[in-house]
């Protein structure tokens, strides 16, 4: 009969990341733990810990203490929860200075960052003329086909857009499909400090972002002010643009870009 212990890649696999994932949370409860006691701890044998462990050292979340055998948390959950920490200040910073661009524009307000390829949406505030407009927090859009997605590509060098990007897939007749203009959607984008997108994702949306700069005045995120393309019309857009770079030069204030 086959030990429960030696699983296959597929129900093994996930039994192996909940195994894991375990482990962590009682070295985060005994501060440092031997193989034997995490064994014990999980009820598998010392030889799967001892896998697991390796495993786990490997990625830098585990290391072990001067007492060979024992191990403690590593330095790769500090970089994992500095990661975290970062957006979830990004998102403090920016949430007050959202809520009064969505209440000058009356639009649905953004914030993205670059994230496998595509942006991430990390937080939305709508204003009073976005009537039950869709929830993209959590989501992942396409780069080459939105606002947010042509900033965040414009802060790329070009090793890092290549990595960046996929197929340029069609959205809409507007959408940019060929990478030469793309590159040069992006060099108007770097030259003028924001980026337009109109019905390039979907007929009828128009959206005008702007970047979010860290200390060093990389972009590190994307502020979008979005809405019907009927509302938001030439006239109506170079408004926005205006209100928008002050406020995405707020946020990049607040992370520390200009400060002396």
């Amino acid at each position: 009969m086959r030990n429960s212990d030696e699983t296959g890649a597929g129900g093994g696999g996930v039994q192996s990341v909940d195994r894991a994932l375990s482990i962590l949370e009682v070295l985060a409860r005994t501060g440092e733990s031997g193989v034997t006691e995490i064994a014990s701890q999980l009820s598998v044998h010392k030889s799967t810990a001892f896998r697991l462990m390796a495993t786990l050292e490997s990625h830098r979340l585990v290391e072990q203490t001067g007492d060979r055998g024992r191990y403690r948390l590593g330095v790769g959950i500090l970089r994992l929860a500095g990661a975290t920490t970062a957006r979830l200040d990004l998102v403090q910073e920016a949430r007050p200075i959202c809520r009064q661009l969505a209440a000058d524009t009356g639009e649905t307000v953004n914030v993205a960052v670059l994230a496998d390829g595509s942006a991430l949406y990390l937080d939305q505030v709508a204003g009073t003329s976005a009537l039950q407009p869709h929830n993209w927090v959590g989501q992942h859009i396409p780069l080459h086909a939105t606002s947010n997605g042509k900033v965040l590509l414009s802060g790329l060098d070009e090793a890092e857009l290549e990595q960046a990007l996929g197929a340029l897939t069609t959205y809409t007749a507007q959408t940019i499909t060929g990478l030469p203009q793309l590159r040069e959607e992006l060099a108007r984008v770097r030259d003028q400090g924001y980026a337009v997108a109109i019905d390039e994702l979907e007929v009828g949306l128009t959206a005008v972002a702007a970047p979010v700069r860290n200390a060093h005045g990389d972009v590190v995120a994307s502020m979008s002010v979005s809405g019907p393309s009927f509302r938001l019309g030439p006239d109506r857009i170079n408004e926005v643009i205006a209100l928008l770079e002050e406020a995405a030069g707020e946020v990049s204030h607040r992370l520390g870009w200009g400060h002396r």
